[in-house]
């Protein structure tokens, strides 16, 4: 359950970033004999990110590597803003701030991975799931119940339209246009 803190925190945020493996996806890589990698993704974070679209909420994708499987994801999502091969992700998670014309104390940061922990140390809102790090969980302000690969973006798209009281209203919007 989310405190009154992180409620507050909620409200203002603007931009929600997230790590890919291990919060979009359970953390496994697949490759196929013929070296193909593949990956899972959660429906329901398709849904979260449809959700998000019709709030005007910003998404971003900031993996620490590259995979195709994530670009062609990040596409179906159409999320524009996904960046790969960054492990350098604070200074990354600042140049995106800039483009988006976001401040970084209005932005939700979702990560799993050691790698993760600088870009939570700029962010107000670092979020971690159930998967993550020991490091990471004790970095972040809220651990998501949805693990990694299995709804945690949909999870904190949803905290946050709750925290603005649009989420029903955004709901309504939806099968409006999509029902």
């Amino acid at each position: 359950m989310a405190n009154n803190n992180f409620i507050k925190k909620l409200k203002e945020i603007d931009l929600v970033v997230s790590d890919v493996d291990g919060v979009l996806t359970d953390g496994a890589i697949y490759i196929s004999a013929s070296g193909e990698e593949t990956k899972k993704f959660c429906i329901e974070d398709g849904t979260g990110v449809a959700l998000a679209k019709y709030a005007n909420l910003k998404l971003a994708f900031l993996s620490g590597r590259y995979s195709k499987a994530t670009s062609i994801r990040a596409q179906e999502l159409q999320i524009e803003n996904c960046f790969q091969g960054f492990l350098n992700k604070r200074d990354k998670l600042i140049e995106i701030c800039e483009k988006l014309n976001v401040s970084l104390n209005r932005v939700a940061y979702i990560g799993d991975g050691l790698v993760d922990i600088p870009a939570f140390e700029i962010v107000s809102c670092p979020i971690s799931v159930p998967n993550a790090h020991i490091a990471v969980k004790e970095n972040s302000i809220y651990t998501t119940n949805a693990h990694g690969g299995e709804g945690a973006l949909y999870e904190v798209i949803e905290l946050i339209l709750n925290s603005k009281n649009i989420y029903e209203n955004i709901i309504d919007k939806m099968k409006k246009d999509v029902y």
